[in-house]
């Protein structure tokens, strides 16, 4: 299977059953397969063939699944972006990915213009925004691109934060998510009946998975929002009757302490998915109780495209746990030398199957240094159970999640370190309730330097995207180690 066959047999199958919802669009299968391939045909007269890179930097509207699945028509790899990247990000992962479009809104312009002098290859910017790309959508041609496309071609590259401190692109398979896709609607049991709630960036892998690749497998639909407020998703839910939702702790943290939950109408809910960092167990059946609803909790990453373990449907919930390993999908945790460990000890958590992406693009040590025969090296530690349940217990590697997305400290620290008044830093993770973990930064400063912590942060905000700007500064007189 690959995603141009599963986009057409969600045509086929589902034609008029409403595949996307927006705040003022409701979008047939039929319709939607005919924007894809207007964009597909857009992009062909544009020069994108099979095996270019095209970058999608959008959130969640349906011009980007109209860009994403065009793109993988087309034999292309689709580069997500994240929306919140600086002109500084952008510059880097635009040239590393080798893109030759960008596709996205007027409202990045003014980033694209500070770089475009410096990139290689991506000289074409596109604003789907703009009155002639909407015409391209409207005028057609609406015909297949008819592009052949094996299972293992590259479909999509995701960045990731590196150890080095420089993003890696993940780069993903058609067979890797199409079975992602498979492996979602089972474990959820989702139908044509069901209607989902989008409250995850589709340029997130868990994202993209979940509530936009699987849709076209089960022919259910997706209500979409591009700016996610407590009340406009308690509202959508009611209006829509929601059936089911995927989404990050914090989220589902948000919705149990809104003052105004009791008002809304959410009944028709019946499962929510949390995933991207750890949900903290004592909330979960606090969550249930009070919206009368399951919380099935699973684990994966990027490079697992990104679903490793699971809770699946029915199965007995052990507090702390991720779940399962998911089928067609193997997991062992093992120690430094790579040996399995008796059950109950704490190793390394390693998985192996069809959701183990094709490598890092361009980085071939680094994609040796995570798949050892055929093992995705996931630098996270667990121990697991008699019963194959799994139970993280740490990290391996220096990485913070927050809300959800990925932080490798060297990346902070490195531009901490370009500050004038900085004479060292480092960065690690403080616990938090609401987004898991957040970033702190402690700072060595040069003798007589005069910086505060404010100024350390508005630094950091013209390179990083807000997510990885440290919310604490520590300024202390030495760092150890």
């Amino acid at each position: 299977m690959n995603l141009v066959r599963l986009v057409e047999e969600a045509a086929r199958n589902f034609a008029e059953r409403p595949a996307l919802i927006s705040e003022n669009q409701r979008i047939s299968y039929s319709e939607l397969n005919r924007s894809i391939n207007a964009v597909a045909h857009f992009l062909k007269q544009a020069g994108v063939t099979k095996g270019d890179k095209v970058a999608v930097m959008l959130p969640n509207i349906p011009e980007f699944i109209y860009c994403y699945f065009a793109v993988v028509k087309l034999g292309a790899v689709a580069v997500t972006l994240n929306t919140l990247s600086t002109s500084y990000e952008l510059s880097y992962l635009l040239e590393n990915s080798d893109a030759k479009v960008l596709l996205t809104s007027e409202a990045v312009r003014k980033r694209y213009e500070e770089i475009k002098n410096k990139l290689t290859f991506c000289k074409n910017f596109v604003a789907v925004d703009s009155a002639s790309f909407r015409k391209t959508i409207t005028d057609g041609p609406f015909s297949d691109p008819a592009i052949s496309i094996d299972p293992e071609d590259p479909a999509v590259m995701i960045y990731t934060s590196g150890l080095t401190g420089k993003p890696l692109g993940a780069v993903l398979t058609h067979r890797n998510l199409s079975s992602q896709a498979n492996l979602i609607c089972t474990l959820i049991q989702r139908t044509s009946e069901d209607k989902g709630l989008s409250l995850i960036p589709l340029f997130h892998a868990f994202g993209a998975t979940a509530n936009m690749i699987a849709i076209m497998k089960s022919g259910c639909s997706v209500v979409m929002m591009d700016r996610f407020t407590l009340e406009g998703i308690f509202s959508a839910i009611e209006k829509e009757k929601i059936t089911y939702i995927c989404a990050v702790p914090r989220l589902y943290l948000g919705m149990m302490f809104f003052e105004g939950a009791a008002k809304y109408d959410v009944s028709s809910l019946v499962v929510c998915v949390t995933g991207g960092s750890p949900m903290p167990p004592e909330f979960i059946p606090a969550f249930e109780k009070q919206f009368g609803v399951k919380i099935l909790e699973g684990y994966g990453l990027t490079e697992a495209s990104p679903v490793c373990s699971f809770t699946r449907v029915g199965m007995v919930q052990k507090p702390g746990s991720i779940g399962t390993a998911i089928p067609d999908a193997l997991i062992r945790i093992v120690d430094e030398n790579g040996h399995e460990v008796p059950r109950g000890e704490v190793g390394e958590l390693i998985v192996r199957g069809e959701n183990v992406m094709k490598g890092y693009y361009k980085d071939d040590a680094a994609t040796a240094s995570v798949i050892k025969n055929g093992w995705l090296m996931t630098g996270d530690l667990a121990r697991m159970d008699q019963d194959d349940y799994i139970f993280l217990t740490g990290r391996k590697k220096r990485m913070i999640i927050t809300s959800g997305f990925n932080v490798y400290p060297r990346e902070v620290e490195n531009v901490i370190n370009q500050h004038p008044a900085v004479k060292t830093s480092r960065v690690v993770a403080k616990e938090d309730l609401m987004r898991g973990e957040i970033v702190k930064a402690e700072i060595v400063k040069k003798s007589g330097a005069l910086v505060d912590d404010k100024e350390i942060m508005k630094h950091c905000r013209i390179y990083l995207s807000p997510y990885k700007v440290p919310r604490e500064v520590e300024f202390v007189e030495k760092i150890d180690g």
